[in-house]
């Protein structure tokens, strides 16, 4: 059973700081995909960033190129995401999700497995 566990989020003003971690569990296999999700109110859920992580090759949205960092720990089984130069537009609810195939899908419907969310303010 996959289990996934954010932690990390909290309250920054622009131009801050602040690491997001996923805690994972339960691997199915090591075609491990994981990634970062966030909703904003009214808004559709959309990727952030992801990485497989046999091969720790990471992909970001346009929005947060430069800025955030996705990166993960193989001994430790977690996923982090580094944000930096935060936006009042970064501010929503991440998600961390998981899925096991041979490349991570884009969109959200390609994983099967995700977290409770941890909460991000940008004011």
């Amino acid at each position: 059973h996959v289990q996934l566990v954010e932690s990390g989020g909290g309250s920054v003003q622009a131009g801050g700081s602040l690491i997001l971690s996923c805690a994972s569990s339960g691997a199915i296999d090591s075609r491990q995909c994981m990634g970062w999700f966030r909703q904003a109110p009214g808004k559709e859920r959309e990727r952030v960033a992801t990485i497989y992580t046999r091969v720790g090759s990471p992909d970001y949205a346009d929005s947060v190129k430069g800025r955030f960092t996705i990166s993960h720990d193989n001994f430790k089984n977690t996923v982090y995401l580094q944000m930096n130069s935060l936006k009042p537009e970064d501010t929503a609810m991440y998600f961390c999700a998981a899925a096991y195939i041979n490349s991570c899908p884009r969109t959200s419907d390609g994983y099967p497995y995700w977290g409770q969310g941890t909460q991000v303010t940008v004011s």
